[in-house]
């Protein structure tokens, strides 16, 4: 291969399904001001990669069209203006595409030191999953010591990042998923309360738990026993729409018991608001991972020219954590 040239998944045109990606040679890619270059070594699988694979969550202006939200690996070029990091740095970042290549750029305000003790396809598993929990569950969901949480699909990335986030920062956690199996291995991560979605009795449940603060992914189908299941004061915060995005709202209970409800994404999140959760993250939640209290929990490590199948892994919903490429 050229030098100047790099491999990198793309959607190929006209389809969406998970044969639509391919591998193909393209440029490879230069920092610009403020931007470094990664010697890509592994890249997190993300829910919102298969959205953009079927055409529904394009990248950011400005963003590469290929995939890839999240990556690992060493610092091999630097742009103009960046004073923290230097050649060769082992680091993770969260980026606004581009991950599954050989070599991914990233602003330089997105990028964390490797956690110490953790490999390369670990901490590619983290900057997604943990910046998603740290804005949401930490500063929308503004989750207290001492309060509870539910976490609506406890066996996800998403969910088994927030259940640790959560214990580590002394909060109650409920953890909810489908089936007993998923209930059993939420049961078995160490959440106070499992509960299984499926159940008839699942509302009322959830509900006699009293949650002060909701994490979910399912959207509108949840939306009415979310509302019900709310502490007075309590906080919604939806990150996903996976179970439809209309449901039903009792206003009047919101307006009784001082309800937030509240939703967001990350991707479009200008940079220089990206790097401000990098520096908390890495405040407040690095030490966390440096203790041994929060830890990314991988299901597979796929080599690159699988993404196929780690998208076809994911979308069957019986996923337990992340799966990483390896190029």
């Amino acid at each position: 291969m050229p030098l100047n040239l790099m491999r990198a998944i793309a959607v190929r045109d006209g389809q969406r399904g998970p044969e639509s990606l391919e591998i193909m040679e393209i440029d490879r890619p230069e920092p610009g001001a403020g931007q470094v270059r990664i010697r890509v070594r592994a890249a997190g699988v993300n829910r919102p990669d298969l959205l953009q694979r079927a055409g529904l969550y394009p990248p950011p202006p400005g963003a590469p069209q290929t995939l890839g939200l999240e990556v690992a690996g060493e610092i091999d070029v630097i742009g103009t203006g960046v004073e923290r990091w230097a050649l060769g740095d082992r680091v993770c970042a969260l980026l606004g595409g581009g991950g599954y290549a050989d070599w991914a750029v990233v602003d330089a305000g997105s990028v964390l030191p490797v956690p110490e003790g953790l490999d390369f396809p670990q901490a590619a598993a983290l900057p997604e999953t943990v910046f998603t929990v740290w804005a949401n569950v930490f500063e929308i969901g503004a989750l207290k010591p001492g309060e509870t949480i539910a976490v609506h699909g406890a066996t996800s990335g998403i969910g088994t990042t927030a259940i640790q986030m959560a214990r580590a920062a002394g909060a109650r956690v409920i953890g909810t998923s489908r089936g007993a199996a998923k209930t059993e291995l939420t049961r078995q991560m160490g959440v106070d309360i499992a509960l299984d979605s499926t159940q008839p009795d699942f509302a009322k449940r959830l509900a006699e738990a009293g949650p002060d603060v909701v994490l979910d992914m399912v959207g509108g189908s949840f939306l009415k026993a979310n509302i019900a299941a709310l502490k007075p004061g309590g906080r919604l915060v939806i990150i996903a729409f996976q179970g439809g995005a209309v449901g039903e709202l009792d206003v009047a209970r919101v307006m009784r018991e001082r309800l937030m409800v509240a939703g967001s994404t990350l991707r479009a999140r200008p940079v220089e608001e990206k790097a401000r959760l990098a520096r908390a993250v890495e405040q407040t939640v690095w030490p966390w991972v440096a203790q041994g209290a929060v830890r990314p929990i991988i299901e597979a490590e796929l080599p690159l020219e699988q993404a196929a199948e780690a998208h076809r892994r994911l979308e069957t919903g019986a996923v337990t954590g992340k799966i990483v490429l390896v190029p």
